[in-house]
C-alpha cells in the first residue's frame, strides 16, 4: 500500500503537444475572393511553430517541472534564399500553392466558373453529351467514298488522334507555374499564340462549333419533331400539320426554356439525359438496320467518277465528314473548369477518369453505327440525313411505329440537351462583356434576355440557311485544327518538352499534319460543293 501511494504521489510526466491536442491558433486573416474559388487553390494554413512551442511551455510550467532552455531557432530565410526543390521537398508544393492563388473575381459571376463542385460523373455526362450527336449519323456517307478498308482505318486513326489531343487539353487546363486555370478554350489559345493571332486562328471555328452546332440542332431537332408527330399521328390523322418553320419554333422554345438553368454544373442532369438518349438512338438505328439485313442490290464499291481530280476531292471531303464526327474539344476546358482543383488534388485526375468512360461509350456507338450502317445500305444511303433518313426511307413499313417514334423522340430530346452545353460558352461570353464593364454580376433578367436572344438568333439562322447541315465536310475541315492541331502546339508552348524528344517530335508532326489537312479539306469541300452543288433554299426550310 505504501508503494502504491508513493507511485500516485509522483509528479506526472509532461506530455508532448501532439498528445495534448492541437494548440489554439488565432483565426486566419479573411481572404477576399469569390466563393467558387475556395474549391480551387487551397487556403488552409498550418499552425505556426512558435504558437505550438508557447503552448507546450505553458503546460510544462503548470506541472511544476522546471523548463529546459529552448533551442535557439534559426533565423528566417527570405524567398530568394530558399534552398533548392530537391533539398526541401515540402517547400516546393507550398510555393506552388501560393502561386496558384491568383484569383479572378469575374469568374464567380460567369456561368462556366460560377460553380466549381463538379466531379468525374458530371464530366462523363457532359463529355458524352457533347461528344456524340447527330453528326455521327452521316459517317456511313463517308464510307461510300472511302470504302471498307480506308473507311475503318480513317475512323480509327481519327478516334485515336483526337483522344490524344483531348489528353493534352485536360493536362493543359491548369498551370501551377503561372498560377492560372485556363477555364475556356479561347483563353488557352490567346495565352499560347497571343490575342491577335489567336482570334484569327481560333475565334471563328470555336464560335461556329458553338453557335453553328446550336443552329444545326434546331434544324435537325425541328425536322425530327415533325417526323415524330407524323409517326405518332399515323396515316389517318385529320389534324392540320404544322409547317417546318413552326416545328423549328417549337424546338427553339423548348431549348430556350431549358437554357434558363444558371450554370454548367446545373445542367449535369440535362447532359445525363442527353447522353442516354444519344446512346439510345445510335444503338436503335444500327441494330434495326443490321437486323433487317442489307438492301437488295446494295454495292460496297467506292463511288467514283471519271474525273481523277473530282475523285481526289471527294475522298478528302469524306475525311472532313469523319473529322466532323469528333467535335466537342472546344468544350473540354469549360467542363473541367467546373471542378475544384488544388495542389494535392488537381482537376485533371477526375476529369480524365470521366473522359475515359465517356469515350469508351462513344466508341461503342460510332464504330457499329458507321460499319453496320454501311453494311446495311452501302452506296444507297442518303447523303442528306444519313442513317436517320435511311431508317425512315427503307424501313418505315417493316418496323413498328413504336420503334420509329421512340428513335425520333430520342433525337429530339438529345438535341434539346446538347443545345444547352454547346450554348453555354456563348452565354458565358455575352455575360462576360457585361460583368467586365459593370464590375458586378449579371442580373437574372438580363441573363434570361441574353439566352432568349441567342436561341431565337439561332432560330433565324436556321430558317434563313436551312441547308447548313449539308456542309458537314466544310465545317469539319474548318474545325479540324481546334480538335487535332492546336492542342499539339499548345503543349509545345506551355510544357516545353526537350528538343527532339519523343513528345516534341510527336506534337510537331501531328500539329503540322493537322494544319495541312485542314487546308486541304476546306479546299476539297469547296470544290465538291461547287462541282456537285447543294440544295440551296434561303428562307425555305422543307
Amino acid at each position: 500500500m505504501a508503494e502504491s501511494k508513493e507511485i500516485r504521489s509522483a509528479p506526472l510526466t509532461p506530455r508532448t503537444a501532439s498528445v495534448m491536442g492541437t494548440p489554439t491558433v488565432s483565426s486566419p486573416i479573411p481572404v477576399s475572393c469569390p466563393p467558387s474559388q475556395f474549391h480551387s487553390p487551397s487556403f488552409s494554413r498550418s499552425p505556426l511553430l512558435h504558437a505550438e512551442e508557447d503552448a507546450r511551455d505553458h503546460h510544462v510550467s503548470k506541472t511544476g517541472t522546471p523548463k529546459t532552455p529552448r533551442t535557439p531557432r534559426t533565423p528566417r530565410l527570405s524567398v530568394s534564399n530558399l534552398t533548392p526543390k530537391f533539398i526541401t521537398p515540402l517547400a516546393s508544393p507550398m510555393r506552388k500553392a501560393l502561386r496558384f492563388t491568383k484569383l479572378d473575381p469575374q469568374d464567380a459571376w460567369l456561368p462556366i466558373t460560377e460553380s466549381r463542385n463538379g466531379n468525374k460523373f458530371y464530366a462523363a455526362f457532359h463529355t458524352l453529351c457533347s461528344g456524340i450527336g447527330v453528326q455521327a449519323l452521316v459517317l456511313p456517307v463517308a464510307f461510300t467514298i472511302l470504302g471498307w478498308s480506308w473507311g475503318i482505318i480513317s475512323l480509327t486513326v481519327a478516334f485515336v488522334w483526337q483522344l490524344y489531343t483531348l489528353w493534352l487539353l485536360v493536362h493543359l487546363h491548369e498551370s501551377v507555374e503561372q498560377g492560372v486555370r485556363y477555364s475556356r478554350y479561347l483563353q488557352l489559345v490567346f495565352a499560347t499564340f497571343g490575342e491577335r493571332v489567336g482570334k484569327v486562328m481560333a475565334l471563328f471555328p470555336v464560335i461556329y462549333l458553338s453557335a453553328g452546332t446550336c443552329t444545326t440542332l434546331i434544324i435537325i431537332g425541328g425536322s425530327t419533331a415533325r417526323t415524330f408527330y407524323q409517326v405518332v399521328c399515323g396515316a389517318n390523322c385529320t389534324a392540320n400539320p404544322m409547317t417546318t418553320v413552326e416545328w423549328y419554333l417549337v424546338f427553339t422554345c423548348g431549348a430556350v426554356v431549358l437554357s434558363q438553368l444558371p450554370n454548367l454544373n446545373s445542367i449535369a442532369g440535362v447532359s445525363l439525359i442527353g447522353a442516354v438518349t444519344a446512346v439510345g438512338y445510335c444503338t436503335s438505328i444500327w441494330v434495326v438496320s443490321v437486323s433487317k439485313g442489307s438492301l437488295h442490290g446494295v454495292s460496297y464499291d467506292p463511288v467514283r467518277t471519271g474525273n481523277e481530280v473530282a475523285n481526289a476531292f471527294s475522298v478528302l471531303n469524306a475525311l472532313g465528314i469523319v473529322a466532323f464526327a469528333f467535335r466537342g474539344h472546344n468544350l473540354i476546358l469549360e467542363i473541367q473548369a467546373t471542378m475544384p482543383s488544388s495542389e494535392k488534388h488537381p482537376s485533371h485526375v477526375p476529369m480524365w477518369k470521366g473522359v475515359k468512360v465517356a469515350y469508351t461509350i462513344i466508341a461503342a456507338c460510332l464504330f457499329p453505327l458507321a460499319i453496320g450502317g454501311y453494311w446495311a445500305y452501302g452506296h444507297l444511303i442518303p447523303a442528306n440525313g444519313g442513317m436517320l433518313t435511311a431508317l425512315y426511307q427503307f424501313h418505315s413499313r417493316d418496323v413498328s411505329r413504336f420503334v420509329l417514334g421512340l428513335t425520333s423522340l430520342f433525337v429530339v430530346v438529345n438535341g434539346l440537351c446538347s443545345f444547352q452545353i454547346y450554348g453555354m460558352p456563348l452565354f458565358d461570353d455575352m455575360e462576360s462583356h457585361y460583368t467586365g464593364r459593370m464590375k458586378k454580376p449579371c442580373p437574372w433578367w438580363l441573363r434570361s434576355a441574353f439566352r432568349v436572344f441567342f436561341g431565337f438568333l439561332c432560330f433565324f439562322i436556321g430558317v434563313a440557311i436551312p441547308f447548313l447541315a449539308s456542309l458537314a465536310g466544310l465545317v469539319g475541315g474548318l474545325a479540324l485544327p481546334v480538335t487535332l492541331a492546336y492542342p499539339c502546339f499548345m503543349w509545345l508552348k506551355h510544357k516545353k518538352p526537350n528538343k527532339y524528344s519523343f513528345m516534341w517530335c510527336l506534337n510537331w508532326f501531328l500539329g503540322t499534319l493537322g494544319m495541312a489537312l485542314s487546308g486541304i479539306l476546306v479546299a476539297a469541300s469547296v470544290y465538291v460543293i461547287i462541282n456537285t452543288g447543294i440544295n440551296v433554299s434561303f428562307f425555305n426550310p422543307r
